[in-house]
């Protein structure tokens, strides 16, 4: 759609230079016009005297200045065709919309990103890949690392942290239960009660067990109680709605290691 536009303002913005250059035969050059006019003079001297409205010794002196001059204005110069400017004209006319095209494909072809979001995309790309790699590796590590061990605790961490930072918030609370597992620890088990929350939509009941757990062993003035509070409320209430039992999932990390 966007290209009929195009060429419906190009049409108007050269429909001026297109009506001259097809009107150049009613164009009149000076010998011409002045030729004219002085027919036209002579017909009304002709006129009058027909009519009785100039004598005739007016009528020949008219004549003879009419004819005068007449024949002056004849040998005014023609100036002659010049073909290269009609040339020119043609070529600029053809050329105007070529270059208008070359000029807006680059920058402004509909559907094709601008050069800034294409430079935001592929530094995106370039991110998405590092994260990717970084996963990778912390997988092959967190396989060579004793299960239970701090190392690995923290290695399922970091990849729970990385998992995060592309949306991938199932796997990422997969790998936090892993670390909870290890060593429960009250924010981290809010954090992971939340991405499963975010992945599922809603509050599952394990995601509920973690939240009471996360509550019970955290300080009073810890930031996050708030919403922990709040999440278990929504899942209250979508539990009612539902008519199901009460929920009863199972936290991980039931028992604290110090």
């Amino acid at each position: 759609m966007i290209w009929l536009w195009m060429a419906v303002l190009a049409a108007v913005a050269l429909a001026p230079v297109v009506l001259v250059w097809l009107r150049r035969g009613t164009i009149r050059y000076r010998r011409e016009t002045a030729m004219a006019l002085h027919r036209a003079q002579l017909e009304e001297i002709e006129r009058d005297r027909e009519e009785g409205r100039l004598p005739e010794e007016e009528y020949q002196a008219a004549r003879l200045e009419v004819q005068r001059r007449l024949l002056a204005a004849d040998q005014i110069p023609e100036p002659e065709a010049n073909r290269a400017a009609r040339g020119l004209m043609i070529a600029t006319l053809a050329a105007i919309p070529v270059a208008a095209v070359v000029v807006f494909v680059p920058s402004g072809l509909p559907l094709v990103p601008s050069e800034p979001h294409a430079s935001v995309m592929r530094q995106r790309a370039a991110a998405e890949r590092q994260d990717n790699a970084l996963i990778d590796r912390l997988k092959q590590k967190l396989a060579e690392l004793p299960p239970g061990s701090p190392d690995a605790r923290q290695g399922y961490l970091l990849l729970g942290q990385a998992l995060v930072s592309q949306n991938k918030l199932h796997q990422a609370a997969r790998a936090w239960h892993v670390a909870l597992t290890i060593k429960f620890d009250p924010t981290l088990a809010a954090e992971t009660a939340e991405a499963e929350s975010e992945a599922a939509g809603h509050v599952t009941p394990d995601a509920a067990a973690l939240f009471r757990k996360a509550l019970a062993e955290a300080p009073a003035q810890a930031p996050w109680r708030s919403l922990a509070e709040q999440r278990l409320r929504e899942a209250a209430v979508l539990q009612s709605s539902n008519g199901s039992p009460p929920l009863s999932g199972k936290a991980t990390g039931a028992t604290s290691t110090p």
